[in-house]
């Protein structure tokens, strides 16, 4: 069993759907970020960073049953699972790129626009664009990427359940940025899916 502390943003909707893609036993525990419920004692005794999600493996050896970070419990989700990691390396190769991709630079515009558009108490409507540029400059490579594969890296990977919560989140900004037909396309295939409608709907911000 694996006890998940998440919330429902893009990284512990990571969480959540790779717990659900993976078919892992798992429960999950909310963290409500409003509340500041990461910041409590009880939070802390797991996560000392007071970030989320984090999940306790209860299956792993003692020493390694606690871990943070989306990616990286992504990642564990599917080695545990045996599931979503491309055999071939060429195929692994590419999964792993866009995984990175959706982690570091997609992932990092899109805290950035949190910041500037919604935690910042002054709005500066052209620093705001500058981040949506951004995001959507990196998103518009992901569409190129689909343009002839189902998938990010072909077959359905881990890169697909890292970067599907960021489209999810910032669904109205890509589609009224352009004609990003490819990206939903790829949106819809994975909405089909029941393991993803499993894990978009554990959590709700």
């Amino acid at each position: 069993m694996i006890d998940v502390y998440a919330w429902g943003t893009t990284n512990g909707l990571r969480a959540t759907l790779a717990m659900a893609e993976c078919g892992l036993p798992h429960k999950v525990f909310p963290v409500d970020l409003s509340r500041k419920a990461n910041k409590s004692p009880e939070y802390l005794a797991i996560n000392p960073t007071g970030q989320v999600p984090t999940i306790v493996d209860h299956d792993a050896p003692e020493g390694g049953r606690i871990l943070a970070q989306s990616g990286a419990i992504v990642l564990h989700a599917c080695r545990k699972a045996g599931r979503y990691i491309p055999a071939d390396t060429t195929t692994y190769n590419a999964a792993m790129q866009w995984f990175m991709h959706a982690a570091t630079d997609i992932g990092g515009a899109s805290a950035g626009l949190q910041q500037v558009a919604v935690v910042a108490p002054e709005k500066v409507q052209s620093t705001i664009e500058i981040f949506e540029q951004r995001f959507i400059r990196y998103f518009s490579y992901v569409d190129q990427q689909l343009t002839d594969r189902d998938f990010i890296a072909g077959e359905f990977s881990f890169a697909d359940i890292m970067l599907y919560p960021n489209y999810l989140l910032r669904k109205q900004l890509v589609e009224r940025s352009g004609n990003f037909h490819h990206i939903k396309t790829w949106a819809e295939r994975l909405e089909r899916r029941p393991g993803v409608r499993a894990g978009m709907t554990l959590l709700k911000a």
